[in-house]
């Protein structure tokens, strides 16, 4: 009987909000981005979430739970549903046009992908790197293969799109100043986008009209 009262008493207790697992893996996302996989503490994310510790334990057993489901976040929207909606984008140049126009445009998502290869040896992080590093590549080699390279040299065109984006916000971090803001940005996508890809016409911004 006793026992039974104790493990009673032990069972995590419902939330006094009414937060979904999704809103705990949102804010420990957050902090990630912020200060890396320490940055999740629970009881400091219990406090920007204005929740108890009670409410933590009552969708996770555990601070790596919530990491996991954190990463899985990130990797579900910056690359599964990012290369979802490129799909439906039939010519490969302008695919390419607008993943880099989102990947460069999108600080938030580059900044966590900088922030989490630096914790790349934590165990909970290199699985859903390699994952996600692995599928971004496979869908930049099969663009540039649509555009008639060789296997091995759409490959090569891939690595070096994708340590482009790296390195850029690798550098933003490191020095902002030194990173293009403004019209100079799209600029340097330009440019970025004649040396990566294959020689032909490229796809104009969306919205901008030919020049007279």
């Amino acid at each position: 009987m006793a026992r039974s009262v104790s493990r009673a008493r032990a069972a995590p207790t419902p939330p006094r909000r009414r937060l979904r697992r999704s809103d705990w893996a949102a804010a420990a996302l957050a902090a990630i981005r912020e200060g890396g996989v320490g940055a999740v503490v629970i009881e400091g994310l219990a406090e920007r979430l204005g929740a108890t510790k009670g409410s933590f334990y009552w969708h996770f057993k555990d601070r790596d739970e919530l990491v996991e489901a954190a990463l899985e976040r990130w990797e579900r929207q910056e690359t599964d549903d990012v290369i979802e909606r490129l799909r439906a984008v039939a010519d490969p140049g302008e695919r390419l046009r607008r993943l880099f126009e989102m990947a460069f445009g999108d600080h938030p998502g580059g900044d966590t992908n900088v922030t989490l290869l630096a914790d790349a040896a934590n165990p909970l992080v290199s699985p859903a790197l390699r994952r996600v590093t692995q599928r971004r590549l496979d869908f930049l080699t099969g663009a540039f293969a649509e555009l008639g390279l060789t296997p091995r040299t759409a490959r090569h065109h891939a690595l070096l799109a994708y340590t482009a984006y790296v390195g850029y916000f690798e550098l933003r971090r490191a020095a902002p100043s030194a990173t293009p803001t403004g019209p100079e940005s799209r600029d340097y996508l330009d440019h970025l986008l004649r040396v990566v890809v294959p020689a032909r016409p490229l796809p104009p911004h969306r919205g901008n009209q030919p020049e007279s």
